[in-house]
Order: C-alpha cells, then structure tokens, then sequence
C-alpha cells in the first residue's frame, strides 16, 4: 500500500510531481506538506489513525525549472495512448508508427505538433498527403504532452485516482 501514487502539487496548486505515498506521509509529518485530497482508507499505528492522502500541496513555493517531455516515438505512443489517431483504435506498441500530419516532402518537421500515432492500414490510405486530401479527420490536433501529464501517464497506465482530475485538467 505504500507504494501507491500521490499527486504532489507545489504551494500554488500547481501539479510538479507524482510521489509514492510513504514518502507523502514523510512529507506531511515534517511540516513540509498537507493533505488537499484524502482516500477513505486509513493508515493506523499503536499511536494514531491517519487518512490516506491522495493529493498533498507543499507549504512553500519551489521554484520549478522549465521542463520539456523529450521527443521520441515512444513518448508519441504514450502520448496518444497507443491509439490510432485516425480510426480511434487501440493498438499494441509494434502495430502503430509514427505520421507525420505534414509530410516531411511537404515540409513538414518532426516534431510534437505534427507527428501522430497511426495504425499502418490508416498510415498507407493517407500515404504522402495532408489529412483533410486524404479525406482524414484527426481525432486531436497534436502538442507537446505537458510534464506532469507525461509523469501520469508513464507511472499510472492502468489509472489514476479520481482526485486528481482537477489538478491535472484531465476533462479539458
């Protein structure tokens, strides 16, 4: 159980970090955090019952140095939830590649904003055109995954606590 995910938001209410939850309860037993978000569960010892934290706030302001989620086709994958962008469907990592929106003999860039998971039947029915000449709707218009976001994703495939929405604007 001490090894469950606690999403770790910085003074301003601003999600910088996923931590798991012994050292959540570090964080609050030395006055450095508080619980925003608490499970039904309790954590009991000879000498106190506490509630599991879900969600914990540090009480002072880090200054958190500007990050980038490195480009790579995995974090592509991860980011599109290993579904093809075109049809919808899930895929297995080895059934997906890699399009690029603006084909690279069209100019296009390999990067955040114009690279896609596709299946290999939706790669080749698109070939070297842009969507909307292929006749192709995207489901989501491509962007770089923010941090905290990529963090989720990596470390809670299976899930994340319900909590956490508002923190991670899940709904937008």
């Amino acid at each position: 159980m001490l090894n469950k995910s606690v999403l770790v938001l910085n003074a301003s209410y601003e999600a910088i970090n996923i931590c798991n939850l012994k050292r959540a309860i570090i964080l609050i037993f030395k006055g450095v955090a508080c619980a925003e978000e608490e499970a039904e569960h309790e954590i009991r010892s000879a000498s106190m019952v506490i509630k599991v934290p879900t969600v914990i706030r540090l009480l002072k302001y880090v200054r958190i140095p500007y990050r980038v989620v490195r480009f790579s086709r995995k974090n592509v994958l991860l980011r599109d939830r290993h579904t093809c962008q075109y049809c919808g469907q899930k895929f297995l990592p080895g059934m997906l590649t890699i399009d690029h929106v603006v084909p690279v003999s069209r100019g296009g860039k390999t990067r955040w904003e114009n690279v896609v998971a596709a299946c290999k039947k939706c790669n080749i029915k698109k070939g070297n055109r842009e969507p909307r000449e292929a006749g192709m709707n995207l489901l989501k218009t491509p962007k770089a995954p923010p941090v905290v976001y990529y963090l989720h994703l990596v470390r809670n495939m299976q899930g994340h606590h319900d909590t956490w929405r508002k923190y991670l604007f899940l709904d937008c």
